[in-house]
């Protein structure tokens, strides 16, 4: 089975071709600092090739949801460097995922101040999850350009930090309607200087900020998440495919280690948008590592692998719920099922009480 044999990222040698995708889990305290709980869920999934931690504010800018973890400062370094060790300690890699939620915020959960964006466009359609319950969605602070730079500063201290923190890598999250991804779209970038209006504007920002990534801790250990046709956030295209194929064929030029790249959501159609499978699309426009992403089960993901676009696949609630995800594919074992409504928030059920096939020793004391 390609799932289950020893692969290579960059440097990194894996013990399988599974990765466990980021889960926002908001169970960090109200500092942004990790604990106990982190330390035992991540090191539960250590059995997993390649850990993507869950998505990490780079600054105190970048928080849009309460509970949420950062990396900005050094309680939150050292907070995360036992998390790091514990894992390593159990033969696992672990990458951070570096995030800005740019308008995917309230100003509730940031001392007053609003959210900022590429433009003073506000996402319709949903609400947000904030310590006050779910909230209507402000209309952010549009970004100077002075601010815009200082953001790509932002995300290599933030890269700096993981290494100190013990990280083996860093994601850039580019997807799922955050601020790179804004960035990108027709609707929400208004903007008409540099960082607006053109394709190749509108891709500058990931662009920077990948080139600071790829500077501060090396291309070895940069990755990045794109997810084309996933309009979550009201992240909407005019031309998705164009976009995507420019911003690939930009990203080709950079040397980094590989392309996290997310399918579409059945749940979240676009009617204009081609029907194209997203790995079969991109990933052959991709010159760097695929690991494709999204809805896979062990058929669908071996099949994914014997077409030879992606090398590994990430799985989401199939860890969150299976933490030894790798033994119940080898053994063709029945699945936990995930309890959607522990996921996000509250203490350690349905985040470290999904049963083992074979209980292993806490890593925790009593």
């Amino acid at each position: 089975m390609k799932l289950l044999n020893q692969t290579t990222l960059g440097n990194l040698k894996l013990k399988n071709s599974l990765a466990m995708s980021a889960m926002t889990r908001s169970r960090a305290n109200i500092n942004g600092m990790v604990g106990d709980l982190h330390i035992q869920y991540y090191t539960q999934r250590a059995s997993a090739g390649l850990i993507f931690t869950e998505a990490i504010n780079i600054s105190e800018q970048a928080i849009g949801s309460p509970f949420t973890p950062g990396i900005y400062s050094e309680e939150q370094i050292e907070a995360w460097r036992k998390v790091t060790d514990a894992v390593h300690d159990r033969g696992g890699i672990i990458v951070a995922q570096l995030w800005h939620t740019g308008r995917a915020g309230h100003s509730v959960d940031r001392k007053g101040i609003l959210p900022v964006a590429p433009s003073a466009v506000a996402i319709n359609g949903s609400q947000h999850f904030t310590s006050q319950g779910p909230k209507e969605y402000e209309a952010p602070q549009a970004l100077s350009v002075e601010e815009i730079k200082q953001i790509v500063k932002d995300y290599g201290h933030a890269a700096e930090n993981a290494m100190t923190a013990g990280f083996d890598g860093v994601e850039l999250h580019a997807a799922n309607g955050y601020l790179p991804n804004q960035f990108l779209a027709d609707n929400a970038n208004q903007r008409t200087d540099e960082y607006g209006g053109s394709i190749q504007n509108k891709t500058r920002f990931i662009l920077e900020v990948m080139k600071e990534l790829i500077n501060t801790v090396g291309g070895d250990k940069v990755g990045i998440k794109l997810s084309p046709f996933h309009p979550y956030g009201d992240i909407l295209f005019d031309n998705p495919v164009a976009t995507f194929t420019y911003l690939i064929e930009e990203l080709n030029k950079l040397d980094f280690s590989y392309v996290e790249l997310m399918k579409r959501s059945p749940m979240f159609p676009v009617a204009h948008y081609p029907k194209d499978d997203e790995i079969e699309l991109f990933g052959k426009q991709i010159k760097h590592v695929v690991i494709a992403n999204t809805g896979y089960d062990k058929v669908t993901a071996e099949a994914e692998l014997e077409k030879g676009i992606a090398k590994l696949v990430s799985f989401g609630t199939l860890f969150l719920a299976n933490p030894d995800l790798p033994q119940r594919f080898e053994k063709d074992a029945p699945l936990n099922q995930p309890d959607r409504a522990t996921m996000f928030g509250g203490g350690y059920q349905g985040y470290i009480d999904y049963p083992f096939l074979e209980e292993p020793t806490s890593i925790l004391h009593s």
